[in-house]
């Protein structure tokens, strides 16, 4: 369901989102070169072989938001292969209603198993004839025929929405807004740095998020996280200083360093030069752990270019809570 509630977009160098990753999620999601060899298909790798006029039936289905019943002829790990009619095409996992989160191989592909032979409604909600790609929904056909045009004509770039959390790839979260989904890139999700999605969203969460970009030439809603609430680079000055001692939440590790988070959202980087004379250690995995609590003391702040120096404080040893 939508809210109409109108936020004001925050202004951001980025604020069109890059073609490549919708190309990319969509990459992540095409699993046709493991399609099994009970699928009934005339091209290698799985993929649709489909006759012009069929092409055109396939775009006017897209089109008018139309929804059709196609015969499950196979599966792979990614989805079901399913045809009717001289349509042939993919359904991924993510998009299939009897699927929950979280299944091992074994449950997944029982499930997947039940679905051969069977007769299932579905919407077309990628059309691609350059690459000879037609992607199917099952969930999208429970809202019902043109419920995504007319999404498509009343969403606006700053209004609220809310919206049921579909997919988590590594490139971003899809949110079903009730019969389209849109996408919130990983850049989308936090003012700090994020290593997954998945630590942020899970499948099945509903939230609210901000519409960027609407464009329903692409078939494309991009959405953010983020931009529900200020930029906290914006006001560190007004709560930090060089000097001040502080506690924050480890977030990540590498080689050079590790990651914290200050309360107000903003990390910063404890750099492995401060820790030269710490217990004679330079391994950060064995001074820090993800989630512990520590406390730091803040060395520089550069909040034009969003990088805030820190150093382990003098005494104090994570702790190891959370």
């Amino acid at each position: 369901m939508l809210s109409k509630r109108m936020i004001q977009p925050v202004e951001n160098e980025d604020n069109s989102p890059d073609e490549g990753w919708w190309s990319a999620i969509l990459a992540d999601e095409e699993v046709y070169s493991s399609a099994p060899k009970e699928a009934n298909t005339s091209r290698p790798g799985g993929r649709p072989s489909i006759s012009s006029d069929n092409w055109d039936r396939i775009r006017k289905i897209y089109d008018q938001d139309e929804i059709i019943q196609l015969t499950v002829q196979g599966y792979n790990r990614g989805g079901l292969l399913v045809e009717g009619d001289g349509l042939q095409g993919f359904v991924p996992v993510s998009h299939l209603v009897a699927m929950p989160n979280g299944l091992d191989d074994e449950e997944r592909r029982r499930i997947l198993t039940g679905y051969v032979g069977k007769n299932i409604e579905l919407k077309v909600i990628e059309c691609e004839p350059d690459q000879e790609r037609v992607v199917f929904s099952e969930r999208a056909a429970l809202a019902g025929e043109g419920r995504r045009k007319l999404l498509f004509h009343s969403l606006k770039p700053g209004e609220n929405v809310c919206g049921t959390v579909t997919n988590v790839t590594e490139f971003g979260a899809f949110v079903d807004l009730g019969g389209l989904e849109g996408l919130i890139h990983v850049s989308e999700l936090s003012w700090g740095r994020v290593q997954h999605p998945r630590d942020v969203l899970n499948v099945g969460e509903e939230i609210h998020a901000l519409v960027l970009q609407v464009s329903e030439e692409n078939g494309r809603v991009a959405l953010s996280l983020k931009r529900l609430v200020p930029n906290p680079w914006d006001t560190i000055n007004d709560y930090y200083h060089p000097g001040d001692v502080v506690y924050a939440v480890v977030t990540g590790i590498t080689r050079y360093g590790a990651f914290a988070r200050l309360d107000e959202g903003v990390e910063g980087l404890i750099h492995i030069s401060s820790l030269e004379n710490k217990a004679g250690q330079s391994n950060m995995s064995s001074l820090f752990k993800n989630g512990q609590r520590i406390q730091v003391k803040i060395l520089h702040i550069d909040a034009e270019k969003r990088r805030l120096g820190l150093s382990l404080v003098m005494g104090e040893e994570p702790d190891g809570g959370s």
